[in-house]
């Protein structure tokens, strides 16, 4: 087999799309399973919407997803890498150009003179005659004396390519034999705008054509464009690549997948805390299937096992809970340290904006991974999970603080005698094994039921209901601040306020 070469193409108007980053998977796992290329380049011909912003947000997404490209710019705004750019589109318009001209000499292309109100009435009487709404041929045929009259006229032209009539039909390699008419297509196709702007059906192919762009593997929505490249890869004389054509993601509803109903930038997926692993585990797994019962897959199994004949035809509904549950398998299979250094930036975060009051070190955060690992979705919940281990004046509502079996006195009671109890063990044996030994004796001896105590030291110590197990829990707060919260937590009750400590 040739080498095969294929791209992901991004428009920088926008932030990194979950649909662009999938593609981008798709096209990365093909190009590397078969010991291929892949390209990045950028569609920023639309000056009004494209920024630099946008551009990095798009590199900076993919590469930390771990798609590293082949050819392509690395940064924003930076060098480009490869042998066929630039990269840019912008930085390319000499080329298309030239193909613009080469198509007008073969005469597959033409001038067209039409004023957007000559194209409205066209439009109008085309429907009014129950002929559709596509171009109608106005400029088609013009002699060169109408054209240099026009030109003398002052109007500019904009370059349309010929559309034949009659089928035109691809092998797509998910779709199978797909088949469209030359009619269906909207008439002769605008290529370069009167401004000379090149427009993206004519970029898209003289870019795939200078790149030997061999598979185009893209989004269904591009299934009615492909008829129209395929006429444009014919007339430049170029090898027409093979098309596969994805699966839409849509939302948990069946509607395509969109902002009003879902989160689509990769960015908030990450400032979440959605780890590399499990977003690209799951990405993959939206339109295709690996053949397994296996779901949890690295991405060296992703590469080994990728097949687009794999890939369904049916639509991707985005399922998040099975994202979040793919994501807190991988959570769990982080070492320590690297999971660690993934949480660093999150408790800053929330240190910076004061939902806890100190900045941890690393040692008190590896003995919280043992307690919270399975605990976690997704890596910014660490506070709402532990946060109340780095809180000094914690917030306790003395109406949680009474177990339901329970009333004041009892609680108060329960408390002191659990600080005593606690203080008796002593700063050695203060570990979990002794802490739930000296409490479930308490418990015992007052004829109390365990549950019912550990709740109102549960509340006392952490503030919360639920919570990583008691006892470690304890230990990770610390003897000294145990006592200091059992302490707050008495007198709050005795005072019935709801004050902090």
């Amino acid at each position: 087999m040739a080498e095969i070469r294929v791209r992901i193409a991004p428009s920088p108007t926008g932030s990194l799309h979950i649909g662009t980053a999938r593609t981008a998977l798709f096209n990365y796992l093909f190009a590397r399973h078969h010991g291929g290329t892949f390209v990045l380049r950028l569609e920023d011909t639309d000056l009004a919407r494209s920024s630099l912003a946008y551009e990095k947000d798009i590199l900076d997404g993919l590469h930390w997803l771990g798609l590293t490209w082949d050819e392509g710019p690395d940064v924003a705004g930076g060098v480009d890498r490869g042998v066929n750019g630039p990269y840019h589109q912008m930085q390319r318009l000499d080329r298309y150009r030239a193909a613009a001209e080469r198509l007008l000499a073969a005469d597959v292309a033409y001038p067209c003179f039409c004023t957007p109100q000559e194209l409205e009435a066209d439009r109008t009487a085309r429907e009014a005659a129950g002929l559709g709404s596509g171009y109608g041929g106005r400029c088609a045929s013009l002699t060169s004396q109408q054209r240099a009259a026009r030109e003398r006229d002052g109007r500019q032209a904009a370059i349309r390519f010929r559309i034949p009539m009659g089928p035109v039909a691809f092998d797509d390699l998910v779709r199978g034999r797909v088949e469209i008419d030359g009619s269906q297509l909207g008439g002769d196709l605008v290529i370069v705008r009167a401004d000379g702007t090149p427009l993206y059906h004519f970029t898209v192919v003289v870019d795939d054509v200078e790149m030997r762009i061999t598979h185009v593997i893209r989004g269904e929505d591009h299934l009615s464009n492909t008829p129209k490249h395929i006429l444009l890869f014919r007339a430049l004389g170029a090898t027409i690549p093979q098309f596969a054509h994805l699966p839409l993601i849509l939302n948990p509803d069946g509607s395509k997948m969109s902002k009003r109903k879902s989160q689509t930038a990769v960015s908030d997926y990450i400032a979440e805390g959605f780890v590399r692993e499990g977003l690209v585990n799951y990405l993959a797994l939206l339109g295709w299937s690996p053949g397994t019962d296996e779901d949890v897959l690295a991405m060296e199994d992703l590469v080994a096992g990728f097949d687009l004949e794999k890939v369904q035809k049916g639509g991707a509904r985005f399922d998040r809970e099975r994202l979040l549950w793919l994501n807190g398998q991988w959570i769990r299979r982080l070492e320590e340290e690297d999971l660690v250094d993934r949480l660093r930036p999150f408790l800053a975060a929330d240190h910076m904006i004061g939902r806890i009051d100190r900045m941890p070190a690393d040692e008190e955060v590896a003995a919280l991974v043992p307690l919270v690992r399975e605990r976690l979705p997704v890596l910014g919940s660490i506070t709402e999970t532990a946060g109340f281990v780095f809180v000094d004046d914690l917030e306790v509502d003395p109406a949680l603080l009474v177990p339901k079996r329970w009333g004041r006195q009892t609680t108060l009671e329960g408390l002191r005698a659990a600080s005593d109890a606690i203080t008796g063990l002593g700063e050695v044996s203060f570990e979990a094994e002794g802490l739930e030994t000296a409490l479930r004796a308490l418990a015992a001896a007052r004829d109390w039921k365990p549950g019912d105590l550990f709740m109102a030291l549960r509340v006392a110590i952490t503030g919360r209901t639920a919570t990583p197990p008691l006892f470690d829990t304890m230990v990770a707060v610390g003897r000294d601040r145990v006592i200091a919260r059992l302490e707050r937590a008495v007198a709050r009750l005795e005072a019935g306020s709801t004050g902090t400590g």
